[in-house]
């Protein structure tokens, strides 16, 4: 289990002079495969309310308003909220400061709620799980990612020392928190993280396989559109072995 869980969590924890917007820089191979993932698993359908839960600066809101009627970045961040003030600008997407733990709906307000790079900072997800259940009306779908502690690199590894994956999130910070409730950085467990979507009521529909290729050396000898058109090959074929570092989850509210 991590060990650097947050005391409580605050909406303010990227509000200490980080801007996130700058992560995405020479990221357009990441950003694309989770945009593939998405399109793949919506593909066809539309949705009245969607909810882009922990959106960060409104990043993947735009898709989805592609495919729903009413948007919104529920989000906890106010920096990121001012970020996104720019990237909606001239759309109808709604803003809401808002955690995952406590969302502003209403009960089963919502038939379409996303969740993408979240997960990678919740070690213990029950709250945001129920959360998300209340939200969604019964047969309402959620997409949530998960960062896969157990991708191919990992399981190789494990498999060759004779060990098994850990069942329980993993802490991958690699500096010291620099404040009692820093955010969490933490891989999880994917068939844990199923068994625990499925106790709040939200169930296994599809899974992705995403981000196959992220590697900096892939990206020094690859263009982006070439590695884009193999990524969008591959995630179906590699899911059942969840093979990446980021695992998209289909799932229905019961």
């Amino acid at each position: 289990m991590t060990d650097d869980k947050p005391s409580k969590k605050v909406a303010d924890q990227y509000d200490r002079g980080y801007d996130y917007t700058t992560y995405w820089d020479d990221r357009d191979y990441e950003h694309a495969a989770e945009e593939a993932a998405i399109r793949r698993l919506l593909e066809g359908r539309t949705f009245a309310r969607a909810a882009d839960v922990g959106g960060g600066f409104g990043r993947l809101c735009l898709l989805l308003r592609q495919y729903a009627d009413h948007v919104t970045l529920a989000e906890p961040s106010r920096t990121q909220l001012e970020a996104a003030e720019e990237v909606l600008a001239g759309t109808d997407i709604e803003k809401v400061q808002t955690q995952a733990d406590d969302l502003a709906f209403e009960d089963a307000s919502l038939d379409l709620i996303t969740m993408v790079r979240v997960m990678h900072h919740i070690p213990e997800p029950s709250k945001e799980f129920a959360e998300l259940a209340r939200v969604l009306r019964p047969g309402g779908t959620a997409l949530i990612e998960v960062a896969n502690y157990g991708h191919y690199k990992n399981r190789r590894q494990f498999k060759k020392q004779g060990k098994a994956l850990p069942t329980e999130p993993v802490s991958i910070r690699t500096v010291s928190a620099d404040e009692p409730d820093a955010i969490a950085f933490v891989n999880h467990n994917v068939d844990t993280v199923v068994g625990q979507l499925a106790g709040a009521g939200l169930v296994l529909q599809r899974k992705l396989s995403v981000s196959n290729l992220r590697s900096q050396t892939l990206k020094k000898v690859l263009p982006t559109g070439l590695m884009v058109g193999i990524e969008k090959a591959l995630q179906e074929r590699l899911a059942s072995k969840d093979f990446g570092p980021s695992i998209f989850l289909e799932l229905r509210r019961s």
